[in-house]
C-alpha cells in the first residue's frame, strides 16, 4: 500500500438548508438532504480527487448506507480494503442547520463507537502505517487511538498530520502537538490551543503570533486558516513563512472547506512540494468545495488540474 493513510471515522451528514432568514426559535422552511460525511472520509475522498494514492482505515456498518458510502469511496479511487464493517455504531451521524447565507446555524452529532476503530488499529494498524508514505489521523475523542497511531508513525518514521476538530485530545494532551510534522488548524482552534483571546487579528498579526508560538508548540511547521482572509504559515525547518490569500468564489456551503484545505496541502507535501506552495493547493481545493453542497470532491479533470498548474 503506497500513498497517504487516513485514519478516522465515517459520518452520515443530515443537512437542512433554510430557504429564508433562519430563525433559531421559529419554524424554518427549506430543504433537507443526506450526504456522505465525516472529517476523515472527506479527507480521503479529497486526496483521491487530486490523483494522489490514499488508503482509508475506518469502520462502517451493515446496511444500505454503509454500502453506499464504501461504493462511492471505491469509485473515487480510495482504497477501502482497511475499512471494517460492523453490525452497528460503525458510522456516526451529524445533523447541521445552514442559514440563508449557507453558514452553520446549529449542529448536533452522534459519534460512532470508538472502540471499534481502536481494536482495528491494534489489529492491522502497524502494517498499514509501515506501508504508507505518511499518515493523517483524526485526533478527536480517543486518546488511546491517538497515542497508538503516534507511536506507530514514530516507529516507522512516517510524517504525521492530524485533523483536530473538537480539540478534546489536544487540550488534554497539548504536548502531543510536538509529534506532528505540521499543525493544521483554524484561528479559533489555534487560540484555544494557546489559551489566548480569540481577537480579530489581521493575517499579518496572526503570522507574527504564529512565529512566536511555534517553539512552544514543538512541531516544525504550522498553518492557521482564517476563512475568507486566507491562511498564514510558518516553518522553522525550512524557514518558509507568509500569507496565503483565499481564492474568491461564490459560496454554496462552507462545511468541509477546512477538511479540503488540509487534504490539498498534505497531498502536496507528500509529493515533496514546499509548504509555501502546498498551502496554495489547500486553498484551491477548499475553494472548490465551497462551490458545492457536498462536503468533499469526487475525482475529475478540474480537480487534478490543481496539481498540474500549481504555482
Amino acid at each position: 500500500m503506497a500513498g497517504i493513510l487516513v485514519i478516522g471515522w465515517i459520518f452520515a451528514d443530515l443537512k437542512g438548508f433554510s430557504r429564508d432568514t433562519y430563525l433559531a426559535a421559529g419554524r424554518n422552511l427549506g430543504e433537507i438532504r443526506i450526504f456522505h460525511g465525516g472529517v476523515s472520509r472527506n479527507i480521503a475522498e479529497n486526496i483521491a480527487a487530486t490523483g494522489t494514492a490514499v488508503s482509508f482505515l475506518s469502520t462502517s456498518e451493515k446496511g444500505s448506507l454503509g454500502e453506499d458510502i464504501l461504493n462511492r469511496l471505491n469509485r473515487s479511487g480510495v482504497d477501502t480494503s482497511l475499512v471494517r464493517t460492523v453490525d452497528a455504531n460503525g458510522i456516526g451521524k451529524w445533523m447541521v442547520l445552514l442559514n440563508e447565507q449557507r453558514d452553520v446555524a446549529g449542529e448536533i452529532s452522534s459519534p460512532p463507537d470508538p472502540s471499534c476503530l481502536e481494536a482495528l488499529v491494534e489489529e492491522i494498524g502497524e502494517d498499514a502505517v509501515r506501508d504508507s508514505d505518511c499518515v493523517i489521523l483524526e485526533a478527536d475523542t480517543s486518546w488511546s487511538l491517538t497515542r497508538r497511531v503516534t507511536e506507530l508513525a514514530a516507529l516507522y518514521h512516517k510524517p504525521l498530520y492530524a485533523s483536530i476538530g473538537n480539540l478534546s485530545v489536544v487540550l488534554s494532551h497539548p504536548e502531543w502537538i510536538a509529534n506532528l510534522d505540521c499543525l493544521f488548524c483554524n484561528q479559533q482552534e489555534f487560540h484555544r490551543i494557546l489559551g489566548t483571546d480569540d481577537s480579530c487579528l489581521s493575517p499579518k498579526e496572526m503570522l507574527d503570533v504564529l512565529k512566536n508560538a511555534l517553539p512552544r508548540l514543538g512541531c516544525p511547521s504550522a498553518v492557521v486558516t482564517m476563512g475568507e482572509r486566507g491562511a498564514v504559515f510558518c516553518s522553522s525547518s525550512t524557514g518558509e513563512e507568509g500569507l496565503c490569500p483565499a481564492v474568491p468564489v461564490p459560496v454554496i456551503d462552507t462545511t468541509g472547506a477546512g477538511d479540503a484545505f488540509l487534504s490539498g496541502a498534505v497531498a502536496a507535501l507528500s509529493r515533496e512540494i514546499p509548504l509555501s506552495r502546498a498551502v496554495r493547493a489547500g486553498a484551491g481545493l477548499a475553494a472548490m468545495v465551497l462551490q458545492t453542497d457536498e462536503s468533499a470532491l469526487s475525482p475529475d479533470e478540474t480537480t487534478r488540474a490543481i496539481w498540474e498548474n500549481l504555482p
